[in-house]
C-alpha cells in the first residue's frame, strides 16, 4: 500500500472532551476529504513550543487541505485544566482547534508515548504516518504533498477552510501581554519588563513606576536599529551592564543587546536559526543556540538559561565566544560534572557570584552549578522528571511544579514556583522550601502574603526592599514586600499597547554642549482655558541614562501644581539619552461656573550631549 494511505480507522474524539478555537466539539467525521494532522502536546514542553512554527507554516501551505487539531495530552496537573490550555493557546498564538485530553484517552489510543508526537490521518479517516519529536516540517511537507495529490485525482479532496472560533478573538486590550521576566535595578531606578507577547521591553521607572522608554515596535521579527524600529519574538530573560541591557530573545533564538544611550538594538549571539548540536561553541553570531530563556551577568560573561537544548551557556562579552557550560544535552536530572550532567529545560537563572543557580522546570527542582570549569551541578531542592507536586520540606522531599523564575537574595533563593501559582523561598545553606506568597489557587488578589493570589507566575527581581514579579497570565507585574509579604499590583503609567501598522518613525534629537543646561517646559492651554490651581496637576521628568543627562545630579523630578514655563538646570556629559515628560493637567474656563477639564500626556526628547553643539536650553511644550 502506497506509504500516504492509512489501514487502521482513526480513533473518534471522546465524548464531552472540551474544545478551544471552535464554536462546538468536533468529530472525525467532519474531517473527512482533509488531510488531518495531530499534535499531541503539553504546553509545558519546550520540544513542543518548536514544532508551532512547523505547524503553522504547514498551516498556510495547505490552507484548503489540511486540518491541524492540537491534541493536549497534560503532563502536569495544573495542564489538565482548560481554562490554563487557553491561556497557552494565547500566549503561544495557536488558531487551529485544541482538544483537551486531561484523562490521556486519545493518547492512549493511538498509542502516544512523547512529546510531542503528530499523527496524520489521510482524507478516508485512517492512520497514515507517525512520529516524534522536533524538525517535522521538511517530511511532513513531502507526506501532505502527495496525499493531497493522489486524493484529489480521486475526487477526495474537500477543500476550504474549517469554521473556527478563535479564542484570541476574546482577549481584552492591555499593557502588557503575557509578560515573561522581570528585571529592578536599583542603581539605574530603573525596571525592565519583558512584554513577551507584545515583543518588547518596556522600561519603567523604580520611583513612580512611568514609562522611561520602550525597546522595540512591538511588531515579531528580529530586526536591529533604533528603539522604534526594532523587533523581538517573545524576550524574556535580561541582564543588565551598565547602559547595556542583554536580552534572551527567546522565539529568535537569539541573544540581543539594547544599548540604553544610543537605544539602539544589536544582536550578539544566535543567527535565527534553532540550534540542533548540544555541543557547539564558537563565534556567538554564527553559532546557533535554542531558546535562550533568562541570563545572569557574572564578570563579563552572560550565563545562559537554554531551555531547548537543556543546558546552560556562557558568552564570554570581550570575545564575543559562546560555548556550553553545563548539561550533556540529555533531558534528564543527574548531578555531576558539569558537561556530564543532565538538565531538563531550565528556564530562570540567578547568581551569589560564586555559584549559579536555576529553575530546571521539567523537573519541578532548584539546582546550582559552579562557575569554575572543574565543577559540578548540584540539585537543591526538588526531584526528577515526573516528581512533582506541592509541598515544602527540605531536599529531595520537596516537590514544586514548573518553576520557571529565580532570585538571589541574602543567602536565600526566591522561586517562582509557577504551575503551583506561588513563590516559594529555597535557603541554600540549609536546601529547605517554604512557601512565601501565594494559595495555590490562580487568580489576582493583593494583600497578605497567604492570601495573594497569582496567576502562573514567570519572572522574579529584587531591589529596594520589593520583590517583583511577572504575573504572566495575568498580563500583570507585581510587588510584594521582602519583610511583610503584602502583595500589590504595580500600576503602569504612560504604556499602552503597541501602535498597529508600520513601526514609528524615530524621535527627532536635540544636541546640547556637555556641563550645565536647562530644559524649559511651556503649556499652551485652549482659548478661553486656565490652569485650575486647586487641582492636583502634576508634571514628572525622567531621564533614560543619567550619566549622561541628570535633573541637578537626579534621575527624575516631580513638580506637583507647577509654574509655567518650569526651568529645570540640566547636568550634562558627553553621549545620549531620552527624556520623558510625563503630565497631568486640570484646566478650566476663565468664567467662575466654568466646568473643570483634564488631559494626561508624556513628550519624548532625544538628547545627544557632544562638544561643539553650542546650544544649552532645550525647550518643550505641553500642548493640551
Amino acid at each position: 500500500m502506497p506509504k500516504y494511505e492509512g489501514k487502521a480507522r482513526a480513533p473518534e474524539f471522546p465524548d464531552g472532551a472540551d474544545w478551544l478555537n471552535v464554536e462546538r466539539p468536533l468529530q472525525m467525521s467532519d474531517l473527512r476529504g482533509k488531510v488531518v494532522l495531530l499534535d499531541f502536546w503539553t504546553y509545558c514542553c519546550i520540544n513542543c513550543m518548536h514544532i508551532i512554527s512547523d505547524l503553522k507554516r504547514l498551516e498556510e501551505k495547505y490552507a484548503d487541505e489540511l486540518v491541524v487539531i492540537g491534541v493536549h495530552s497534560a503532563k502536569f496537573t495544573t495542564e489538565r485544566e482548560t481554562e490554563n490550555i487557553r491561556q497557552a493557546v494565547l500566549r503561544y498564538d495557536i488558531a487551529h482547534p485544541v482538544v483537551n485530553d486531561g484523562e490521556m484517552i486519545l493518547w492512549r489510543q493511538y498509542g502516544v508515548t512523547a512529546w510531542p508526537t503528530v499523527v496524520l490521518v489521510d482524507p478516508e479517516g485512517k492512520v497514515a504516518a507517525f512520529t516524534s519529536g522536533e524538525g517535522v516540517y521538511d517530511a511532513l511537507d513531502a507526506l501532505i504533498g502527495e496525499m493531497v495529490e493522489v486524493f484529489a485525482t480521486r475526487g477526495i479532496i474537500r477543500r476550504g477552510q474549517l469554521e473556527l472560533k478563535p479564542e484570541r478573538a476574546q482577549l481584552q486590550p492591555a499593557p502588557l501581554a503575557f509578560p515573561g521576566k522581570v528585571l529592578a535595578d536599583d542603581a539605574s531606578a530603573r525596571l525592565f519588563v519583558s512584554d513577551s507577547n507584545h515583543n518588547r521591553i518596556a522600561v519603567l521607572s523604580l520611583e513612580r513606576y512611568s514609562v522611561v522608554d520602550v525597546i522595540g515596535c512591538g511588531g515579531g521579527g528580529c530586526d536591529d536599529g533604533a528603539f522604534e524600529r526594532a523587533t523581538f519574538s517573545n524576550p524574556q530573560g535580561m541582564a543588565l551592564d551598565g547602559s547595556m541591557l542583554y536580552i534572551a530573545d527567546t522565539g529568535n533564538h537569539m541573544i540581543r543587546c539594547a544599548d540604553l544611550a544610543a537605544r539602539k538594538v544589536t544582536t550578539i549571539a544566535g543567527t535565527g536559526r534553532q540550534a540542533t548540536r548540544f555541543n557547539a561553541a564558537g563565534p556567538g553570531k554564527t553559532t546557533p543556540i535554542s531558546s535562550p530563556w533568562d541570563l545572569v551577568l557574572v564578570r563579563g560573561s552572560l550565563y545562559i538559561a537554554m531551555a531547548g537544548l537543556h543546558q546552560l551557556w556562557r558568552l564570554v562579552l570581550a570575545s564575543g565566544e559562546v560555548r556550553p557550560h553545563a548539561g550533556s544535552g540529555r533531558e534528564a536530572r543527574i548531578d555531576g560534572r558539569l558537561l556530564s550532567a543532565a538538565l531538563a529545560q531550565p528556564s530562570g537563572i540567578a547568581t551569589d557570584g560564586i555559584r549559579l543557580y536555576f529553575a530546571d522546570s521539567e523537573t519541578s527542582s532548584v539546582r546550582a552549578a559552579d562557575l569554575t570549569p572543574d565543577g559540578i551541578v548540584e540539585t537543591l531542592v526538588g526531584g526528577d522528571l515526573f516528581d512533582f507536586g506541592d509541598n515544602d520540606g527540605r531536599g529531595f522531599e520537596v516537590r514544586l511544579q514548573h518553576p520557571l523564575g529565580i532570585a538571589h537574595h541574602g543567602g536565600m533563593l526566591f522561586v517562582a514556583d509557577t504551575y503551583n501559582n506561588k513563590i516559594k523561598i529555597v535557603s541554600i545553606a540549609e536546601q529547605t522550601c517554604t512557601t512565601f506568597l501565594g494559595t495555590g489557587k490562580a487568580g489576582c488578589n493583593n494583600g497578605d502574603a497567604r492570601k495573594a493570589t497569582f496567576d502562573e507566575p514567570g519572572g522574579l527581581s529584587i531591589a529596594r526592599g520589593k520583590l517583583y514579579i511577572a504575573d504572566t497570565n495575568n498580563h500583570l507585574i507585581r510587588t510584594a514586600d521582602l519583610q511583610t509579604g503584602r502583595v500589590d499590583t504595580l500600576e503602569t503609567k504612560g504604556l499602552a499597547e503597541p501602535a498597529p501598522g508600520p513601526p514609528a518613525p524615530a524621535a527627532a534629537v536635540e544636541s546640547l554642549e556637555p556641563g550645565g543646561g536647562t530644559l524649559s517646559v511651556a503649556i499652551e492651554l485652549p482659548n478661553g482655558m486656565k490652569l485650575n490651581e486647586q487641582a492636583p496637576s502634576m508634571v514628572w521628568m525622567l531621564t533614560s541614562n543619567a550619566a549622561v543627562l541628570s535633573f541637578y545630579g537626579r534621575p527624575e523630578v516631580t513638580f506637583s501644581k507647577p509654574s509655567f514655563p518650569i526651568d529645570v538646570p540640566l547636568a550634562l556629559s558627553e553621549g545620549a539619552a531620552r527624556v520623558v515628560i510625563n503630565f497631568h493637567i486640570y484646566y478650566c474656563g476663565t468664567g467662575g461656573d466654568s466646568l473643570c477639564h483634564f488631559r494626561e500626556g508624556k513628550l519624548a526628547i532625544m538628547v545627544e550631549v557632544k562638544r561643539g553643539a553650542g546650544a544649552r536650553r532645550i525647550k518643550a511644550l505641553i500642548a493640551v
